[in-house]
């Protein structure tokens, strides 16, 4: 980084909120979400993953949620070993849950490439206050 950017960068809030703990983890190496052909067409997967863990980049203490992905195949589905080991990465990454939800739905997207796709985060409470983040593929898709 330079100069302006690097100051941009450590420029903080009243809380010490700074842009690099708002863009931690977002562009974290994850392993690769591997996929197998698709036999069918028009049904929906539901895949509930209730042991999610990351580290808060603020704060360094541990996040816990559950992230229940919700996707309609095209001509690939996801393979859930790999998914599973995919999701485990995130336990030493830095990162938001706003940030997580929305980069497990853009890797998701990227591996499978799915007709729609929702990732939902329900996070466990956190001084008193508990979070459910939801991302939709295509962005424009309502439940």
């Amino acid at each position: 980084m330079k100069g302006k950017e690097l100051r941009k960068s450590l420029r903080t809030t009243k809380l010490g909120y700074n842009e690099r703990h708002a863009k931690s983890g977002i562009h974290a190496r994850l392993p690769e979400i591997e996929t197998f052909p698709n036999q069918y067409k028009g049904y929906e997967i539901t895949i509930d993953i209730p042991e999610y863990t990351a580290i808060c980049p603020k704060t360094n203490l541990p996040d816990f949620g559950t992230i229940t992905l919700h996707y309609m195949p095209d001509n690939a589905c996801l393979e859930l070993k790999a998914l599973k080991m995919y999701i485990h990465a995130y336990r030493n990454l830095g990162i938001f849950y706003e940030n997580a939800v929305n980069r497990i739905l853009h890797d998701v997207v990227h591996a499978c490439r799915p007709v729609w796709a929702t990732v939902t985060g329900t996070f466990t409470a956190r001084g008193g206050l508990s979070s459910k983040i939801e991302a939709r593929y295509p962005r424009t898709l309502k439940a």
